[in-house]
C-alpha cells in the first residue's frame, strides 16, 4: 500500500506539539533519537523530521506530499500551498520590538533604521506597505542580542510570552503577524495518498473538536429544563435524564472551551446545580 510522506519541524516546541497530535489520532511512532525518517505502526503514513526552514520546499517539490509548519513560515517563504487544516496549536505572532530605553514611538520612526531578523521577506513587506525603508541584518538565530550590541535599532521574531524579549531589555512595539499551526499539502497528491490524507485530516478534526469541548453533566429542577436548554450550544438538543429525586433531572451537554466560564455562570443563575465537567478524547460528527 502506498505511504503518506509528512514533514514535521525536526526539534522544538512545533515538533512536540505535532507528535501529541498524530499519538492522539491513535497513530503510534517510534521515534529514536537523531531519527529522521520515521514509518507509523498502524497508519500508512512515514514521518520526516526536518529543518524547519527547508519543509516548505520540500512540500512544493512533492518531496514529501505534506507537512505541519506555523503559517508564519508559508508567509516568509512566499509560497502558495494548499492549507489542508488550520490547527490552532503552537500560536505565536511575529513581532517588531526595540530595547526599552529606544526613542523609537511611531512606525514612522523606523525610517531609515535598521532591523535583525530570521524573516526578511515578511519584514520587507510589511514596512513596504507602510511606505517606510529599513535596512535588513539577517540573522538565523540569537536575534534579540543584535540592539544591545549596536547591530540593529530593533528587531523582528517570534514572541510567544514575551519572557525572552524582557530577559533581553526589549519591549514589543507592534505585531506583524499572527501564526498556529497549519496542515499543508503538495498541489498534486495522486488519488491514494489522498484518500490516506482525507483519512488522517478526519481524525485531526475529531481530535481538535475535542480539545476545544467539554462535556457537562448537571441537575437540574424539571421547571427549569426548558430555560436551561436555550442556554447550551449543543450539537442537536441536550440529553435529559429523570433522577431519582423528585422533580429533578440530570442534564448533559457540549461546552465550546472559548464560551465555558461564561455559560456555566449563566447556567447556575438559571437554576443548574452540582454541575461536573469531563474532558472529551475525540468527537465524531
Amino acid at each position: 500500500m502506498n505511504t503518506l510522506k509528512i514533514a514535521i519541524q525536526k526539534s522544538g516546541r512545533l515538533n512536540e506539539d505535532s507528535l501529541k497530535l498524530l499519538k492522539d489520532c491513535g497513530i503510534s511512532i517510534d521515534n529514536g533519537i537523531d531519527q529522521l525518517r520515521v514509518q507509523a505502526r498502524n497508519f500508512p503514513i512515514e514521518i520526516f523530521f526536518l529543518r524547519n526552514s527547508d519543509i516548505p520546499q520540500y512540500v512544493k517539490d512533492g518531496v514529501v506530499d505534506c507537512a505541519i509548519i506555523g503559517e508564519n513560515l508559508l508567509i516568509e517563504n512566499e509560497m502558495t500551498l494548499p492549507i489542508v487544516q488550520k490547527l490552532g496549536f503552537s500560536k505565536c505572532r511575529l513581532s517588531v520590538a526595540v530595547s526599552k530605553s529606544s526613542e523609537i514611538n511611531s512606525i514612522q520612526d523606523f525610517q531609515n533604521k535598521k532591523i535583525a531578523t530570521s524573516y526578511p521577506n515578511t519584514v520587507l513587506n510589511f514596512f513596504k506597505s507602510k511606505n517606510i525603508n529599513i535596512e535588513i541584518h539577517e540573522i538565523s538565530g540569537s536575534v534579540e542580542i543584535a540592539p544591545s550590541i549596536g547591530l540593529s535599532d530593533a528587531i523582528v521574531d517570534i514572541v510567544s510570552s514575551g519572557n525572552t524579549l524582557f530577559k533581553n531589555n526589549l519591549k514589543e512595539f507592534q505585531t506583524i503577524l499572527k501564526s498556529a499551526a497549519i496542515l499543508v499539502s503538495t498541489p498534486n497528491l495522486d488519488s491514494e495518498k489522498s484518500t490516506i490524507l482525507k483519512k488522517l485530516q478526519f481524525r485531526i478534526e475529531s481530535v481538535l473538536k475535542a480539545r476545544n469541548s467539554k462535556y457537562i453533566l448537571m441537575n437540574v429542577p424539571n421547571d427549569k429544563i426548558d430555560l436551561i436548554s436555550t442556554i447550551l450550544p449543543v450539537l442537536k438538543s441536550p440529553t435529559v435524564m429523570p433522577l431519582a429525586e423528585k422533580g429533578w433531572s440530570s442534564v448533559h451537554s457540549v461546552i465550546n472551551e472559548d464560551k465555558f466560564w461564561d455559560i456555566i455562570d449563566e447556567l447556575k443563575q438559571a437554576g443548574a446545580e452540582g454541575i461536573l465537567v469531563v474532558p472529551i478524547e475525540k468527537m465524531i460528527l
